[in-house]
Order: C-alpha cells, then sequence, then structure tokens
C-alpha cells in the first residue's frame, strides 16, 4: 500500500459498530471516496447510503473488493462463517479486523485463509468517540498491519493490546458488555430517585453526572479505585450506609459471577459459532 494513498477500507455489514467507526474515520479526514460497505438488507443501506454520501455500497462481495487494504468484519457471530466463506474469494491480499465477539482468529483462518488477522472487541461508546477496545494480532500481522489497525481504532476512543487471545473474552466481559452494566445502574439509581420524589429526568441527569464525574476522576488520578472510595465514605454516613446495605446483599460478589457469565458466553460464542 502506498503510505501517501489513503487505505481502501471495506466493511462487510454496516451496523452499529461499523457506522461508529466509518463516522470516526471521516471525522478524522479520511475521505469517504477510501471506504465501502458490503450489507445485504435494503433498508440498512439506504440508510447508511443517506448517513454517509460517497461511501459505496454493494448488496454481495465482488471481485470490485480485490483492491481493499483493509477489511472490517462487522457482523454477528453466528452470520460470520458465511459471510466469510461468500467473501473470502474477492478480497484478495487485505488485513483483516475483526470486531465480531467470541470467534477466534483461527476459525477466520480457516474460512478466509489467511493469517493477517486482528481480532477487536470494542463498544458502543465508539458511536460517540469514548469507545475502549482490547486488540489482539496475529504473529503474520506485521507491524505495520498492527499500526494501520490501531490508527483505526483510535478514532472511535481508546484501546489496549492484549498478548493471548483469550484474553479478549475477558476483555468481552469487562469491557465490550461494560456500557450495559452503567446503563442497568443508571436505571436502579434513576428508579430510586423516583420513588425518592425526584422527577425521572433530574434523578437520571444526577445520575449520568455522577457516572460520568467518577469515571473521569478514577481515570486522572492516580489512585486505585478503592483509595477514593474510602475517601468518600465516612464511618456512619450515608455512603457507608449504602455500601453497607450492598456488601449485606452480595451485590460485589454478584457482580463478578456476573462478569464471569460473560466472560464464559465469550467462550461458548467462539465455539458455537467459529466451526
Amino acid at each position: 500500500m502506498n503510505t501517501n494513498t489513503p487505505a481502501l477500507i471495506t466493511f462487510i455489514g454496516g451496523g452499529n459498530m461499523a457506522s461508529a467507526i466509518i463516522g470516526g474515520l471521516l471525522r478524522q479526514g479520511h475521505p469517504a471516496s477510501a471506504l465501502q460497505i458490503v450489507e445485504p438488507w435494503d433498508e440498512q443501506r439506504a440508510r447508511l447510503t443517506e448517513q454517509f454520501p460517497g461511501v459505496a455500497l454493494f448488496s454481495s462481495a465482488d471481485a470490485g473488493l480485490r483492491t481493499s487494504d483493509l477489511v472490517i468484519w462487522a457482523v454477528k457471530p453466528q452470520m460470520f462463517k458465511d459471510a466469510a466463506l461468500a467473501s473470502a474469494p474477492h478480497l484478495g491480499g487485505a488485513l483483516h479486523l475483526s470486531v465480531a465477539a467470541g470467534i477466534t482468529t483461527d476459525s477466520m483462518v480457516s474460512w478466509l485463509g489467511t493469517g493477517r488477522i486482528v481480532r477487536a472487541m470494542p463498544n458502543t461508546p465508539a458511536l460517540v468517540g469514548l469507545g475502549m477496545t482490547g486488540l489482539f494480532a496475529r504473529p503474520e500481522a506485521s507491524a505495520d498491519d498492527r499500526a494501520l489497525a490501531e490508527r483505526v481504532v483510535r478514532t472511535t476512543g481508546e484501546l489496549v493490546w492484549v498478548a493471548q487471545e483469550r484474553d479478549l473474552d475477558a476483555v468481552t466481559a469487562l469491557s465490550g458488555s461494560g456500557p450495559a452494566y452503567v446503563f442497568y445502574f443508571l436505571e436502579a439509581m434513576r428508579d430510586a430517585g423516583e420513588r425518592m420524589g425526584l422527577p425521572a429526568d433530574v434523578a437520571l441527569q444526577l445520575a449520568t453526572g455522577t457516572f460520568v464525574g467518577a469515571a473521569t476522576l478514577a481515570q486522572r488520578s492516580s489512585e486505585p479505585p478503592q483509595v477514593l472510595r474510602e475517601r468518600v465514605t465516612s464511618k456512619g454516613g450515608t455512603t457507608y450506609a449504602a455500601l453497607t446495605a450492598m456488601d449485606a446483599a452480595g451485590i460485589k460478589a454478584s457482580f463478578e459471577e456476573a462478569l464471569f457469565a460473560a466472560q464464559r458466553r465469550a467462550e461458548e460464542l467462539g465455539r458455537d459459532f467459529g466451526r
């Protein structure tokens, strides 16, 4: 690939995560003419055409995709195999970046016929440029390949590399599924605030602002979360009462077990749909 020429990036699948990455690339100045999407659903193609003028849309893969420098797999795990087998003959020698949960790179190699693969586990805050993505690269992916994948992913937020592919199941449990946990607690805080007499929108604003502020403080602080927690927990005070109630209910242990359940499900997805 000529480093002076924008990489030609093809997306297989045009759902939310593809849209987040495309939006990030366009904001960073990547030309729409160097992006293309294979999306079989007519209604979704129509939405993408309206959302991203100048980006080429296709209903299926064909030989026109052979010049792709990077192929981003943004399909559901249960659809990956069929999409890969149908598309592989038309994708030339591209680097492959997958954002599909659970599907291992060994399965991708068997379907795509190449080991130039980077696997990513993003999350939905990528839609607003605040995503958190875990990345794993196979040995066949060069330093330049890793750099290209990293440039693309950084348009959606932050990233971390993991040394072992199985660690991506833990990434899936913590950050991939993590936004849903935050929304779950936001729901609970909103509902509790409403029961205490606050308007629902005021309660939600308070809860959301608290999560944003606390997460930003944790991110910027050199101190671990337990120290930050202890600093706002005076013995006998209101925070102490709340945390004591949570401990008595076993919330921390239950929450940790929930994350392990997500990790196990990520492993199952690889087994169920990676054959």
